[in-house]
């Protein structure tokens, strides 16, 4: 095996609680799913130990090299095991600076994907180093729908994905995570946890239910930053979904709907000036799901 194809899935925060401060980093409880918008990864290998990424689509090739999440990952996947290196291009589909996860979707391909190529087969060690990449890294290294706590490490995966439908907006400019929290920090306020419940609604099997507890402590700190954030979220409110919130630190929202056609007709109904996907919720290790699994697999003659 030379060669290893994959997708790497967006997430959505669908509850986002702050639940305190450790060590300088905020602790969080949040809800989390994967989606049907991935970036595409293809990994080959390498003689040496170098790893070279070639970044394509959402403006993603001027990205240096020592903030990418996907060469990272794949040196220090290098380091870790000790295998040779990986000629990585990511053909990218999820937007930057939306909050749906792109770059450390993108390190967890590489991760799973180098793993794949190396016959790399210690998952705790792998979690143990997607950790290290970020806070959404180790959860999306398998990702579903499951609930993060602490800085994102500690990860409870639910046994299945209900079915989800929404419409996502993503308006042109994103949000800083770090100018979000330190707004979040200025503002001084503190919401009413909402994690529980939506748990609570989404095992019982009642989705419409748990959108309308739906939410995000950093909502305000990106609206703040960046006002397109609650034009997103109101345009959404007016296409009467179950239950619409802000993922990650921004800049992107989504409204959950109960049938794919809904989702299209509010999609039609949309005239603003984000971009807008409707999408569903995926289970990547799960071959009974509403897109595409992530696979990894030799592909010859590349």
């Amino acid at each position: 095996m030379n060669t290893v194809r994959g997708n790497a899935y967006a997430k959505l925060n669908l509850t986002l609680d702050i639940t305190g401060a450790e060590g300088g980093y905020h602790q969080l409880d949040s809800l989390v799913t994967t989606i049907g918008l991935s970036d595409r990864i293809v990994i080959k290998k390498r003689k040496d130990q170098l790893v070279s990424v070639a970044m394509h689509g959402m403006n993603s090739e001027g990205i240096p090299p020592e903030r990418n999440n996907a060469q990272r990952a794949g040196e220090k996947f290098v380091e870790r095991f000790g295998t040779a290196g990986a000629d990585v291009t990511v053909y990218k589909n999820i937007p930057l600076g939306a909050g749906l996860g792109g770059s450390s979707a993108d390190a967890a391909g590489v991760l799973n994907g180098m793993a794949k190529l190396y016959g790399v087969t210690d998952g705790a060690a792998l979690k143990s180093l997607a950790d290290e990449l970020g806070s959404d890294t180790g959860y999306l290294l398998h990702g579903g729908l499951a609930r993060m706590r602490g800085r994102g490490d500690r990860v409870e995966r639910f046994d299945s994905v209900p079915e989800m439908y929404f419409l996502v907006l993503c308006p042109q400019n994103g949000v800083s995570t770090a100018e979000c929290y330190a707004a979040y920090d200025g503002l001084g306020k503190r919401y009413a946890p909402r994690t529980q419940e939506v748990a609570e609604l989404l095992q019982s099997g009642n989705p419409q239910w748990a959108a309308g507890a739906f939410g995000n402590d950093l909502y305000e700190a990106a609206a703040t930053l960046e006002p397109a954030v609650r034009e997103a979220l109101l345009s959404l409110k007016e296409l009467s979904p179950s239950g619409a919130c802000m993922t990650g630190s921004g800049s992107a929202c989504f409204a959950l709907f109960p049938t794919a056609e809904l989702c299209d007709w509010a999609k039609s109904r949309y005239k603003g000036k984000c971009r807008a996907y409707t999408v569903a919720a995926v289970d990547p290790a799960s071959k009974k799901n509403f897109g595409n699994p992530f696979v990894l697999r030799e592909d010859e003659g590349i």
